[in-house]
């Protein structure tokens, strides 16, 4: 007899039906508290007093503010995601870093999985997104004399650029630098020298295939008068220009936003990408300010359901700790654990199996054994481990 696989919620509860408008997992999701566990705080929530729509404390207030970043929740909708994505880099504009990562599911996990999703779909999302984030830059101000930011938004080469500018604007023929709005450019890292109208160039390519040891340093512009930089975009073999462009703007906001950098890194070290110094040198200087990154897992038991599905997400909100969430099936996260150095992979997988464990829902102890064929000898990545020439800003 075959048993289909289950997910945690579904052994214990009904699956609900809705999980609310904004959810990085998917939007049928299970519910893995016990009925009876409900019910009691269904109980306790009739006979006590809630307060909703609390404003978080001023920003100004530092030890205050800190305080409520280290529990803040996940965000409920997109828009709640780009108002704490905004003030997160903000306040770490503020205190004097220049290279920031920003990382979150650009689409719902609901369109994500959908089969005629393409890169340029979620391209078009992040370019969307990246619009609104320079908004709240420019509305803000702290340009020179006190006029609004000038943001600049990037993209790894001249045709990427041209392609996202005109789905967003609906103009053709536009140029290699385009202010699609007051105070926000669209342009490229490596842009064309004047005059040069061919639309492919063969050189260029030849040395995008050998990563950055090959690559032209002219090539690398920055643009006069930009107080932000944000990032789209750029694959492994392309994130030297990003450091290219940060030596020759020192002081100069970039944001890498959505590039999934945990990703890339794996990269490193391959014929024809960057080696892993690059890690060290460069990418472990980038401060994650802003990180939402769901994971899903699953899990084998000797007795029914047979196989548990359960998911969770690492957060950050900078000036706040990583804080590792459980999802709990009802559209919303319950928070674990927090803490100021970013945990490992492994770790954080550990820590969503152990509230399964206490939950009830795993066995608590499956074998010394069983445990290590299932943790492996390694549980960190290369990049994860204590190196001595890289920075810990990454990671914290």
């Amino acid at each position: 007899m075959r048993f289909a696989p289950i997910s945690a919620a579904a052994f214990l509860v009904a699956i609900a039906a809705d999980c609310g408008a904004f959810s990085p997992h998917s939007s049928k999701c299970d519910n893995p508290a016990p009925r009876r566990r409900r019910r009691q705080q269904q109980r306790e929530a009739g006979s006590s007093t809630k307060l909703f729509n609390i404003p978080p404390p001023s920003t100004d207030d530092k030890e205050a503010f800190k305080a409520y970043a280290d529990k803040q929740p996940a965000p409920s909708s997109f828009f709640e995601l780009q108002q704490d994505c905004f003030r997160s880099a903000e306040l770490a504009m503020r205190d004097g870093y220049d290279l920031l990562e920003v990382e979150f599911p650009p689409l719902p996990a609901s369109v994500l999985e959908l089969d005629d999703v393409s890169a340029y779909d979620v391209s078009r999302a992040n370019l969307k997104l990246a619009v609104e984030l320079a908004r709240g830059f420019v509305a803000t101000g702290g340009g020179e004399e006190g006029a609004g930011r000038r943001v600049t938004i990037l993209f790894p080469d001249e045709s990427e650029a041209k392609i996202s500018v005109e789905a967003l604007t609906g103009e053709e023929d536009v140029g290699v630098v385009t202010e699609v709005e007051p105070g926000i450019v669209i342009s490229s890292l490596r842009r064309s020298e004047e005059g040069d109208d061919r639309i492919l160039k063969p050189e260029q390519t030849f040395l995008n295939l050998f990563g950055g040891a090959f690559r032209r340093s002219g090539d690398v512009k920055p643009l006069d008068g930009t107080d932000v930089y944000i990032c789209l975009v750029a694959s492994a073999q392309e994130l030297p220009d990003i450091e290219e462009l940060h030596e020759q703007v020192k002081g100069v906001p970039i944001v890498l936003y959505n590039l999934k950098l945990d990703i890339l890194r794996g990269d490193l070290g391959a014929p024809a990408f960057p080696p892993k110094e690059f890690q060290d040198r460069f990418l472990s200087r980038v401060k994650p300010v802003y990180y939402l990154r769901t994971r899903q897992y699953s899990r084998s038991t000797p007795s029914p359901p047979f196989l548990v599905n359960y998911q969770g997400c690492l957060f950050r909100s900078y000036p706040g700790q990583y804080q590792t969430l459980l999802d709990t099936g009802t559209g919303s996260y319950r928070r674990l654990v927090g803490s100021d150095v970013r945990p490992a992979l492994g770790e954080f997988k550990e820590q969503l199996t152990q509230a399964l464990r206490d939950e009830g829902i795993l066995a608590k102890d499956e074998g010394s054994a069983l445990n290590f064929l299932r943790t492996g000898y390694k549980t960190t990545t290369w990049w994860e481990e204590e190196r001595p020439d890289a920075s810990m800003e990454w990671m914290t």
